[in-house]
């Protein structure tokens, strides 16, 4: 039995060593001038030398060295499935799946649940990029109502010019369009001649975890509307929030932070440490959402060097209801329910 063990471990530690010798990272680095453009979904990241850009490998796909797997979605290359020690496949790691309308989806495993969205399964947390562009259309003189319309046989929907209003007046209402009186008076700017328009903040599309939040508004100097996101985090998964209840209470409303904590996107983290507040539970049913919120840039650092800023949300306080949106369904969680007083701050 010894034997057969020593035997095995030695030939997986020539197997390491083999791959590790025909790597040759001591040239120099010969990069393309551009990095690839790679697929919805696919990220962008460093090859096994840390020298080039390459879109990483997804599960199932053949993976190398000089081709790494997705780390950002816990994806390894598994050298023990093929027979060519240099090339393996990507796997994901153990982690929990995911349960969208009844369909059960690895950790790692992309799916599109429809043709407007590409998302993932990450250990229990499903995130998803719309496929559709979210362009808007503002009322011109020869397009004085554009709305949008589902054309058969086709996913997204386009935009189509009225002559007259229709019922549904949201997009040119949202437009904000407004004549001058007179023909010969010009607006010094965009801005001076618009009415601003802003909805509310969409609900945390997960309700454990990093999740986004959006909201459209033509607050911006050219007036047009556009979409705004930001990252969210109502509380961390597998966080046991009950304990902090107190006798004689059912619910934890708002628990805060009590050590510094780094925020987790896509493999990168928060540059800075945070003490967040979160979103408690109950134990008669109820569930805690923000109900006041602050918006804030976080700069992030991933593993390969590169970093970047994103606006999250930051809870300042929550309320317990029974309007509870349907655990790690992000599409049919509620967006009816308003969050106040949320303002943007520099943190």
């Amino acid at each position: 039995m010894a034997g057969t063990v020593f035997t095995r471990s030695c030939i997986v530690l020539c197997l390491l060593l083999h791959t590790a010798l025909c790597q040759d990272c001591t040239r120099p680095c010969d990069c393309p001038p551009e990095s690839p453009l790679c697929p919805v979904g696919t990220s962008l990241v460093l090859d096994g030398c840390s020298c080039c850009k390459v879109c990483a490998r997804q599960a199932g796909e053949p993976c190398s060295f000089l081709e790494p797997c997705d780390h950002h979605k816990d994806l390894y290359c598994d050298y023990g499935v093929l027979s060519d020690t240099e090339t393996g496949i990507c796997m994901a790691q153990e982690g929990q799946t995911c349960d969208l309308g009844g369909v059960i989806y690895r950790s790692g495993e992309t799916f599109q649940p429809s043709c407007k969205h590409h998302c993932v399964c990450m250990n229990g947390e499903i995130g998803c990029v719309p496929t559709c562009a979210s362009n808007i259309r503002l009322p011109s003189p020869d397009c004085p109502y554009p709305r949008r319309v589902q054309i058969p046989g086709k996913c997204c929907e386009e935009w189509v010019c009225d002559q007259i209003p229709q019922e549904d007046t949201f997009q040119s209402a949202m437009a904000a369009y407004r004549e001058l009186s007179g023909q010969d008076v010009q607006p010094e700017s965009a801005r001076d001649n618009c009415i601003v328009q802003t909805t509310d903040w969409s609900e945390c599309s997960a309700t454990c975890g990093m999740g986004v939040s959006s909201r459209v508004t033509n607050d911006n100097e050219q007036c047009q509307l556009e979409r705004q996101s930001r990252m969210c985090m109502i509380r961390p998964c597998n966080a046991e929030l009950e304990k902090d209840i107190k006798r004689g209470k059912k619910c934890v409303r708002t628990p805060k932070s009590q050590r510094g904590m780094r925020f987790e996107l896509s493999g990168c983290h928060s540059v800075r440490l945070y003490k967040p507040k979160f979103c408690g539970v109950c134990t008669d049913g109820r569930c805690c959402t923000p109900h006041t919120t602050v918006t804030a840039e976080v700069e992030f650092r991933c593993p390969e060097g590169d970093s970047f800023r994103k606006k999250m949300m930051f809870i300042k306080t929550c309320s317990c209801h029974h309007d509870c949106p349907r655990e790690n369904d992000i599409f049919l969680a509620s967006n009816s329910r308003r969050m106040i007083g949320d303002y943007d701050n520099d943190m």
